[in-house]
């Protein structure tokens, strides 16, 4: 069972923690307050908060027992909390959904092996696809936790430089609009600084995993990215989904990444399993259209894994704070529709991709909603989707 939590409210009321659970919303303040976490020895007011920070503070050992017991009620024969429906149980139909953690920090990952070597494919067909540092270290650059929105949050298009036909820059909004299939890992155990995190204490760090769609303005990123990075072109907007799958519900889909030649370094080996079962899709709607799935991929295909995310970016010392985000960058599989971005599916507007109607798509148009879900085994464990819909 997944037992994703989030935040909601519900006509008007203060926003507050939840559990999803099918199509309705458990309340977990009202279920502390009939007693049923009484013999757990935590502040139970965390769940009176509009953010999950201070229910994640509380530390992995609260966090298994609050599940173990929540699992518990709802596998008993007797079904204890079918008494207090009325009180506990929300339709998640009529509950407004929150974004669920309050972000200080977002880091923002190139961990496919795929994409990466599909766009330096793409944009330096003349050398190796993969820049030497490549396999040697999890490349990641910092973006915006500031604009970071929950799950249904339209994306206003950007405007920025870019290069014209006749290679001159100009200013307006992007036309190479895009987005990026991606996991969001949430740091729930703050690091001291100075002191770097050992891959095999990394998973120690992480709260639980969100969908995450870096929308991304490709003309805008092209023309400003050299020699610093990324800027522009992906500060406008990053949407995550409203519920956090925690860490503890995917035990059953850990498996085995791919090899990594050369082997990495000392503070990146590790033996155990940090890589992830957990298939993904993309889905597109053009405006007044029906959806229409546009890829599948699984996390499995990630070169780095979460663990050696997290000891690379402490390495050289510098902390982890609670709601913290290291997004994975954007997944993509081996083949054609296993792609984690338009700019590969279109290889860069070269061969756009044909919907059903005829229509194509180099880049979204106004009007598009772009859907991410995720699930994990035959959807025991459900990662819910991350929409957001493309306006002027």
């Amino acid at each position: 069972m997944t037992l994703p939590y989030g935040i909601f409210s519900t006509d008007g009321s203060a926003p507050r923690v939840g559990v999803r659970i099918d199509d309705q919303i458990l309340d977990l303040g009202a279920v502390g307050r009939l007693g049923f976490f009484d013999d757990l020895t935590f502040d139970q007011t965390v769940f009176d908060q509009p953010v999950l920070n201070p229910f994640m503070e509380l530390g992995k050992p609260v966090h298994r027992a609050i599940r173990q017991r929540l699992l518990e009620l709802l596998a008993h024969p007797e079904k204890p909390l079918d008494a207090f429906a009325d009180q506990v149980r929300v339709p998640a139909a009529t509950a407004t959904l929150h974004l669920p953690i309050r972000i200080g920090d977002y880091t923002d990952f190139y961990a496919s092996q795929e994409h990466a070597s599909n766009v330096g494919r793409m944009f330096r067909p003349q050398t190796e696809p993969l820049l030497p540092n490549w396999k040697h270290l999890p490349v990641a650059y910092h973006g915006r936790a500031s604009s970071i929105v929950v799950s249904g949050t339209p994306v206003k298009r950007p405007s920025g430089q870019f290069l014209d036909p006749d290679q001159q820059p100009v200013f307006g909004p992007t036309q190479a609009l895009d987005f990026e299939l991606e996991l969001g890992i949430v740091i729930g155990k703050p690091s001291a600084l100075g002191e770097p995190v050992p891959v095999d204490e990394a998973e120690s760090h992480v709260f639980g995993f969100v969908l995450f769609n870096d929308w991304s303005a490709r003309d805008i990123q092209r023309w400003e990215y050299q020699p610093l990075g990324p800027f522009l072109g992906k500060n406008f907007a990053s949407s995550i989904s409203p519920w956090v799958v925690p860490l503890e519900a995917l035990a059953p889909f850990r498996t085995d990444g791919p090899t990594q030649e050369p082997t990495p370094l000392p503070y990146l080996r590790s033996t155990a399993r940090s890589h992830f079962d957990i298939e993904l899709e993309v889905v597109l709607q053009p405006a007044n259209q029906e959806e229409i799935i546009i890829s599948r991929t699984n996390a499995r295909h990630l070169y780095w894994s979460v663990a050696q995310l997290i000891a690379h970016h402490t390495v050289n010392g510098c902390n982890l704070n609670v709601g913290d985000v290291l997004a994975t960058g954007t997944i993509s599989g081996p083949t054609d529709d296993s792609c984690g971005s338009l700019l590969e599916q279109s290889w860069n507007g070269s061969r756009p991709l044909v919907l059903p109607d005829g229509s194509t798509r180099s880049f979204l148009h106004y009007g598009d909603t772009v859907i991410l879900r995720g699930w994990a085994g035959n959807r025991q464990i459900d990662f819910g989707e991350v929409r957001g819909t493309v306006i002027s």
